[in-house]
Protein backbone atom coordinates (compact mmCIF):
# COMPACT_ATOMS: atom_id res chain seq x y z
CA UNK A 1 0.00 0.00 0.00
CA UNK A 2 1.38 3.44 -0.93
CA UNK A 3 2.32 5.90 1.78
CA UNK A 4 -0.19 8.46 0.48
CA UNK A 5 -3.03 5.95 0.93
CA UNK A 6 -1.83 5.02 4.41
CA UNK A 7 -1.67 8.67 5.44
CA UNK A 8 -5.06 9.36 3.89
CA UNK A 9 -6.52 6.48 5.89
CA UNK A 10 -4.94 7.76 9.11
CA UNK A 11 -6.34 11.25 8.44
CA UNK A 12 -9.86 9.93 7.82
CA UNK A 13 -9.71 7.56 10.78
CA UNK A 14 -8.61 10.24 13.24
CA UNK A 15 -11.16 12.64 11.76
CA UNK A 16 -13.91 10.10 12.50
CA UNK A 17 -12.60 9.37 16.00
CA UNK A 18 -12.71 13.04 16.99
CA UNK A 19 -15.98 13.81 15.23
CA UNK A 20 -17.69 10.69 16.58
CA UNK A 21 -16.22 10.55 20.07
CA UNK A 22 -15.90 14.24 20.92
CA UNK A 23 -19.06 14.94 18.95
CA UNK A 24 -21.02 12.63 21.23
CA UNK A 25 -19.67 14.54 24.24
CA UNK A 26 -20.34 18.02 22.85
CA UNK A 27 -23.65 17.41 21.09
CA UNK A 28 -25.33 14.56 22.95
CA UNK A 29 -23.90 13.92 26.42
CA UNK A 30 -25.85 16.62 28.22
CA UNK A 31 -28.84 16.94 25.91
CA UNK A 32 -31.98 17.53 28.03
CA UNK A 33 -33.89 14.32 28.79
CA UNK A 34 -32.09 12.37 26.05
CA UNK A 35 -28.45 12.90 27.08
CA UNK A 36 -26.24 9.87 26.64
CA UNK A 37 -23.94 10.66 29.60
CA UNK A 38 -20.51 9.15 30.34
CA UNK A 39 -21.61 5.68 29.27
CA UNK A 40 -22.78 6.90 25.87
CA UNK A 41 -19.62 8.90 25.25
CA UNK A 42 -17.49 5.88 26.22
CA UNK A 43 -19.38 3.71 23.77
CA UNK A 44 -19.08 6.34 21.04
CA UNK A 45 -15.29 6.42 21.29
CA UNK A 46 -15.13 2.63 21.28
CA UNK A 47 -17.45 2.38 18.30
CA UNK A 48 -15.56 4.94 16.24
CA UNK A 49 -12.34 2.99 16.76
CA UNK A 50 -13.98 -0.38 16.12
CA UNK A 51 -15.61 0.79 12.88
CA UNK A 52 -12.41 2.36 11.60
CA UNK A 53 -10.35 -0.69 12.52
CA UNK A 54 -12.53 -2.77 10.21
CA UNK A 55 -12.61 -0.02 7.54
CA UNK A 56 -8.95 1.00 7.30
CA UNK A 57 -7.02 -1.57 9.33
CA UNK A 58 -5.96 -3.34 6.14
CA UNK A 59 -4.77 -0.03 4.64
CA UNK A 60 -2.80 1.74 7.36
CA UNK A 61 -3.14 -0.46 10.43
CA UNK A 62 -5.66 2.02 11.87
CA UNK A 63 -3.37 3.65 14.42
CA UNK A 64 -5.34 6.96 14.37
CA UNK A 65 -3.36 7.96 17.46
CA UNK A 66 0.27 9.15 17.76
CA UNK A 67 0.69 7.15 20.97
CA UNK A 68 -0.36 3.96 19.20
CA UNK A 69 2.18 4.60 16.45
CA UNK A 70 4.90 5.16 19.06
CA UNK A 71 3.88 2.03 20.97
CA UNK A 72 3.91 -0.11 17.83
CA UNK A 73 7.31 1.32 16.91
CA UNK A 74 8.66 0.56 20.41
CA UNK A 75 7.24 -2.95 20.09
CA UNK A 76 9.02 -3.53 16.79
CA UNK A 77 5.80 -3.54 14.75
CA UNK A 78 6.19 -0.21 12.95
CA UNK A 79 8.92 1.49 10.93
CA UNK A 80 10.62 4.55 12.40
CA UNK A 81 10.67 6.14 8.93
CA UNK A 82 6.84 6.21 8.88
CA UNK A 83 6.37 7.47 12.43
CA UNK A 84 6.50 11.24 11.81
CA UNK A 85 4.28 11.18 8.67
CA UNK A 86 1.70 9.11 10.53
CA UNK A 87 1.68 11.51 13.49
CA UNK A 88 1.26 14.53 11.21
CA UNK A 89 -1.64 12.90 9.35
CA UNK A 90 -3.30 11.95 12.65
CA UNK A 91 -3.00 15.44 14.12
CA UNK A 92 -4.36 17.02 10.95
CA UNK A 93 -7.26 14.55 10.96
CA UNK A 94 -7.99 15.40 14.59
CA UNK A 95 -8.01 19.11 13.83
CA UNK A 96 -10.31 18.58 10.85
CA UNK A 97 -12.72 16.53 12.96
CA UNK A 98 -12.77 19.23 15.64
CA UNK A 99 -13.33 21.90 12.99
CA UNK A 100 -16.40 20.13 11.59
CA UNK A 101 -17.69 19.58 15.11
CA UNK A 102 -17.22 23.29 15.87
CA UNK A 103 -19.16 24.27 12.75
CA UNK A 104 -22.03 21.95 13.71
CA UNK A 105 -22.07 22.89 17.40
CA UNK A 106 -22.05 26.64 16.85
CA UNK A 107 -25.17 26.32 14.71
CA UNK A 108 -27.30 25.90 17.85
CA UNK A 109 -28.73 29.07 19.46
CA UNK A 110 -26.96 29.97 22.68
CA UNK A 111 -24.13 27.50 22.16
CA UNK A 112 -21.41 27.66 24.82
CA UNK A 113 -18.03 25.97 24.46
CA UNK A 114 -18.14 24.38 27.89
CA UNK A 115 -14.68 22.88 27.44
CA UNK A 116 -15.46 21.53 23.96
CA UNK A 117 -14.58 17.97 25.07
CA UNK A 118 -11.04 19.07 25.92
CA UNK A 119 -8.81 17.15 28.31
CA UNK A 120 -7.68 18.73 31.55
CA UNK A 121 -6.62 18.40 35.16
CA UNK A 122 -7.16 20.39 38.34
CA UNK A 123 -10.14 22.69 37.95
CA UNK A 124 -10.52 21.48 34.36
CA UNK A 125 -10.82 17.81 35.33
CA UNK A 126 -14.48 16.70 35.33
CA UNK A 127 -13.96 15.36 38.86
CA UNK A 128 -11.41 17.96 39.98
CA UNK A 129 -8.51 15.46 39.94
CA UNK A 130 -4.97 16.74 40.39
CA UNK A 131 -2.13 16.91 37.89
CA UNK A 132 -0.57 13.84 39.52
CA UNK A 133 -3.78 11.83 39.22
CA UNK A 134 -4.18 12.86 35.60
CA UNK A 135 -0.59 11.94 34.78
CA UNK A 136 -0.84 8.48 36.34
CA UNK A 137 -4.22 7.85 34.73
CA UNK A 138 -3.10 8.75 31.22
CA UNK A 139 0.16 6.78 31.45
CA UNK A 140 -1.51 3.64 32.83
CA UNK A 141 -4.59 3.77 30.57
CA UNK A 142 -2.43 4.20 27.47
CA UNK A 143 -0.08 1.45 28.64
CA UNK A 144 -2.98 -1.00 28.97
CA UNK A 145 -4.49 0.17 25.67
CA UNK A 146 -1.27 -0.70 23.86
CA UNK A 147 -0.95 -4.04 25.64
CA UNK A 148 -4.40 -4.91 24.28
CA UNK A 149 -3.51 -3.65 20.79
CA UNK A 150 -0.20 -5.50 20.66
CA UNK A 151 -1.72 -8.69 22.03
CA UNK A 152 -4.85 -8.64 19.89
CA UNK A 153 -2.85 -8.06 16.70
CA UNK A 154 -0.21 -10.68 17.51
CA UNK A 155 0.01 -13.34 14.80
CA UNK A 156 -0.82 -15.95 17.44
CA UNK A 157 -4.07 -14.23 18.47
CA UNK A 158 -7.45 -15.27 16.98
CA UNK A 159 -7.65 -13.83 13.48
CA UNK A 160 -10.17 -11.12 12.67
CA UNK A 161 -11.22 -10.28 16.22
CA UNK A 162 -8.67 -7.58 17.04
CA UNK A 163 -10.96 -4.61 16.21
CA UNK A 164 -13.55 -5.83 18.69
CA UNK A 165 -11.06 -6.23 21.54
CA UNK A 166 -9.42 -2.88 20.77
CA UNK A 167 -12.71 -1.00 20.47
CA UNK A 168 -14.04 -2.46 23.71
CA UNK A 169 -10.79 -1.63 25.50
CA UNK A 170 -11.13 2.02 24.49
CA UNK A 171 -14.70 2.00 25.78
CA UNK A 172 -13.52 0.60 29.13
CA UNK A 173 -10.71 3.15 29.33
CA UNK A 174 -13.24 5.96 28.91
CA UNK A 175 -15.53 4.48 31.56
CA UNK A 176 -12.61 4.57 33.99
CA UNK A 177 -10.98 7.87 33.15
CA UNK A 178 -13.58 10.36 31.86
CA UNK A 179 -14.05 11.67 35.43
CA UNK A 180 -10.29 12.17 35.81
CA UNK A 181 -9.10 13.77 32.55
CA UNK A 182 -12.07 13.52 30.18
CA UNK A 183 -9.92 10.73 28.69
CA UNK A 184 -7.23 11.38 26.15
CA UNK A 185 -4.85 8.41 25.60
CA UNK A 186 -4.53 10.08 22.19
CA UNK A 187 -2.54 13.29 21.58
CA UNK A 188 -4.25 13.94 18.23
CA UNK A 189 -7.70 13.77 19.81
CA UNK A 190 -6.56 16.19 22.54
CA UNK A 191 -4.91 18.61 20.13
CA UNK A 192 -7.85 18.96 17.75
CA UNK A 193 -10.38 20.13 20.32
CA UNK A 194 -7.84 22.10 22.40
CA UNK A 195 -7.09 24.37 19.44
CA UNK A 196 -10.75 25.41 19.35
CA UNK A 197 -11.17 25.71 23.12
CA UNK A 198 -7.88 27.64 23.44
CA UNK A 199 -6.64 29.13 26.72
CA UNK A 200 -6.41 26.56 29.49
CA UNK A 201 -6.80 23.62 27.09
CA UNK A 202 -3.69 24.68 25.19
CA UNK A 203 -1.71 25.29 28.38
CA UNK A 204 -2.53 21.79 29.69
CA UNK A 205 -2.09 20.02 26.35
CA UNK A 206 1.51 19.05 27.10
CA UNK A 207 0.37 16.38 29.56
CA UNK A 208 -1.85 14.75 26.93
CA UNK A 209 1.15 14.35 24.66
CA UNK A 210 3.73 13.31 27.21
CA UNK A 211 1.70 10.82 29.29
CA UNK A 212 0.16 8.79 26.42
CA UNK A 213 3.48 8.56 24.58
CA UNK A 214 5.32 7.43 27.72
CA UNK A 215 2.64 4.84 28.49
CA UNK A 216 2.62 3.56 24.91
CA UNK A 217 6.41 3.30 24.65
CA UNK A 218 6.57 1.38 27.93
CA UNK A 219 3.88 -1.01 26.70
CA UNK A 220 5.81 -1.66 23.50
CA UNK A 221 8.90 -2.59 25.47
CA UNK A 222 6.97 -4.73 27.95
CA UNK A 223 5.11 -6.62 25.24
CA UNK A 224 8.42 -7.36 23.50
CA UNK A 225 9.29 -9.36 26.61
CA UNK A 226 5.81 -10.66 27.39
CA UNK A 227 5.05 -11.91 23.91
CA UNK A 228 8.47 -13.30 23.06
CA UNK A 229 8.92 -17.01 22.53
CA UNK A 230 10.83 -18.74 25.34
Amino acid sequence: MSMSKKLGAEFIGTFWLVLGGCGSAVLAAGFPDLGIGFLGVSLAFGLTLLTMAFAIGHISGCHINPAVSVGLWAGGRFSASELLPYVIAQVLGGIAGAAILYVIATGAPGFEMGGFASNGYGEHSPGGYSLGSALVTEVVMTFMFLIVILGATDQRAPAGLAPIAIGLSLTLIHLISIPVTNTSVNPARSTGVALFEGGWAISQLWLFWVAPIVGAALAGLVYNWLGSED
